[in-house]
């Protein structure tokens, strides 16, 4: 074999494998692209989040971009405008970004994980193809200034686990598929301007354990559904316009701790089920239309860091049963038309007469002698 040919044979090989290498180590040119689009919908001057989003390999050094190692597919987008990351060192302040969230995204269509959050600016809708996204398990899009409606097929991401759109500007109603996402566990829709009832079948999301919908302009009743949702631990509804009395099987939930109702225009009377048997901490009743006496229920298995029953319409006095609760943190009935003695010993020994001001006839420690 002549030098010239073995010189031929050695540089061929070389080129092949550089080539292979090259490729291996590449992501998906569709990939690349869409994630390019998404880079020109958004705006970020200061903090630089997308100056290594440059070159053939986004699953190299891309900043928040993470691919799977099988495939070399895009699965991760993880950008955060508040965060220890030291490309966040410089500036020392969170970040801001402006734009638009690109439907290009939807084009990612092996993504697990799609956060970003907490840049202020970025407006827009959510895209509605993001329900055709199949593998997705997480959207958290928290902290943002996003407008318009939650995709109406929303439900069709039935791996999501987490749907976070907090802090935005979201309207429109809870679309009824969201009850479709059997394996949700986190729903945070707070502070956004979303109307419309919640879900009368609400009850099929059985996984969730977190429920956060407060300040928004919610109508209607409380489902009574929401009690067959045995992992539920938080649920707030406080800062909407519900109405309607609490559901009885509320207060029978098993490992509910906590109960954000305030802010609301809830009628009817407290279900004795939330004072004296249930695992709740910390209840919250405040600023309804709550009316009649305070169950007469408390005793061993009652055990609340915070019981906020002020500024309602109850009346009759304040259960003697109160002092054999297990612990009361905080207790505050202010702004009702209770009367009578103020038990004594515990919690009332070390509560503050503005715990019971406004009321029609209360008197004793820590008011003035009946």
């Amino acid at each position: 074999m002549t030098l010239i040919r073995v010189l031929f044979i050695t540089t061929t090989i070389f080129l092949v494998t550089l080539s292979s290498t090259s490729f291996v180590n590449s992501c998906s040119p569709s990939d690349r692209a869409a994630l390019l689009a998404i880079k020109a919908a958004l705006k970020e001057p200061k903090i630089g989040i997308f100056n290594s989003w440059t070159g053939t390999d986004c699953c190299g050094q891309w900043y928040g971009v993470h691919c799977d190692p099988t495939n070399r597919r895009i699965a991760d987008i993880n950008l955060r405008g508040e965060s220890e990351d030291p490309i966040f060192e410089n500036p020392h302040k969170s970040g801001y970004m402006t734009g638009y969230i690109s439907p290009a995204i939807c084009k990612l269509d092996r993504l697990t994980n799609i956060i970003i959050a907490d840049w202020k600016g970025i407006s827009g809708e959510i895209p509605s193809c993001i329900a055709s996204l199949p593998y997705l398990r997480i959207l958290d899009l928290i902290g943002n200034r996003l407008n318009g409606p939650l995709p109406a097929d929303i439900g069709k991401l039935q791996h999501l686990t987490v749907l976070n759109v907090a802090d935005n500007q979201i309207s429109g109603k809870i679309p009824p598929s969201i009850v479709n996402m059997v394996f949700l566990m986190h729903l945070d829709l707070r502070n956004n301007k979303i109307s419309g009832q919640i879900p009368r079948d609400i009850g099929k999301l059985n996984m969730l354990s977190r429920a956060l919908l407060s300040r928004n302009q919610i109508t209607g009743p409380i489902p009574s559904s929401i009690s067959n949702i045995y992992r539920l631990a938080d649920l707030d509804l406080s800062m909407n316009q519900i109405y309607g009395p609490i559901p009885d099987s509320i207060g029978k939930m098993p490992v509910l701790s906590t109960l954000n109702l305030d802010y609301n225009r809830i009628t009817g009377r407290i279900p004795a089920s939330l004072l004296g048997g249930s695992g709740l901490s910390i209840l919250n009743l405040s600023r309804n239309a709550i009316e009649g006496y305070i169950p007469d229920v408390f005793g061993q298995r009652s055990y609340f860091t915070a019981l906020d029953l002020s500024y309602n319409r109850l009346s009759g006095p304040i259960p003697k049963s109160v002092s054999n609760a297990a612990y009361i943190g905080h207790l505050d009935l202010r702004n009702n038309h209770l009367c009578g003695q103020i038990p004594g010993g515990e919690p009332f020994s070390h509560l503050e007469a503005s715990s019971f001001v406004n009321n029609d006839c209360l008197c004793g420690w820590p008011l003035k002698k009946c």
